[in-house]
This record gives C-alpha cells, sequence and structure tokens, in this order.
C-alpha cells in the first residue's frame, strides 16, 4: 500500500504565501506524476498543477504557484505565492504510482486526505 501525507495548509492573508507538502510511503517502485488538486465549497474538485516529465498548471494559478517534487524523498511540493481568496480550498495530492508485488509493475492511484487551505484578511 502507499500512504500520501499532506502538509502546510493554514489561514493567510491575501497577497500571502503557503507551502505545500505531500509526501509518498510504501512500496514503490516508482512515480510516474504527482499533482495537487483542489474543491472549494460547492464545486467541483479541479487540477491545479502536476508534475512529470513536465509541469502543468491551470490557467488560474500560472504565475503564483509552482509545483516542485524531490524524487529522493518521493515529495511533491506546492509553492503558493500571491494568493487570493478565491483560491481557499481543500488541496488533495494525487499521485500515480507504479507498484511491483511481483508480476511486473502495475499502476495505481492514490490520494492524500486533504488540507486546507484558507486565504481571508
Amino acid at each position: 500500500q502507499v500512504q500520501l501525507v499532506e502538509s502546510g495548509g493554514g489561514l493567510v492573508q491575501p497577497g500571502g504565501s503557503l507551502r505545500l507538502s505531500c509526501a509518498a510511503s510504501g512500496s514503490i517502485f516508482s512515480i510516474n506524476y504527482m499533482d495537487w488538486y483542489r474543491q472549494a465549497p460547492g464545486k467541483q474538485r479541479e487540477l491545479v498543477a502536476a508534475i512529470g516529465g513536465s509541469t502543468n498548471y491551470a490557467d488560474s494559478v500560472k504565475g503564483r504557484f509552482t509545483i516542485s517534487k524531490d524524487n529522493a524523498k518521493n515529495t511533491v511540493y506546492l509553492q503558493m505565492n500571491s494568493l487570493k481568496p478565491e483560491d481557499t480550498a481543500v488541496y488533495y495530492c494525487h499521485a500515480d504510482v507504479l507498484i511491483d508485488m511481483g508480476r511486473g509493475p502495475k499502476g495505481y492511484s492514490y490520494w492524500g486526505q486533504g488540507t486546507q487551505v484558507t486565504v481571508s484578511s
């Protein structure tokens, strides 16, 4: 099994910054990609940023958020700058992971438990 543990959420004023972390642990053969989603109250979960061979961002966060990954630690980060009230949401880490149970590696999808980000004065 694989666990994703997120940290770094909290309350911040508009214009402020936060850095989210998500550490993957368990029987991991390799990680194809990791990404961050968010879900605001009454809205659908949306992709914020992804990192694999390249990085991708939602238009709403381009130029403000940066996703990065420490391969040695199986950890992905989301640096969020110039935060706006509309960034308020629960942020979820997601990973597409290869696990080898003895018959060759197979891909599985995992989610973290979510971390609350609130941007308010």
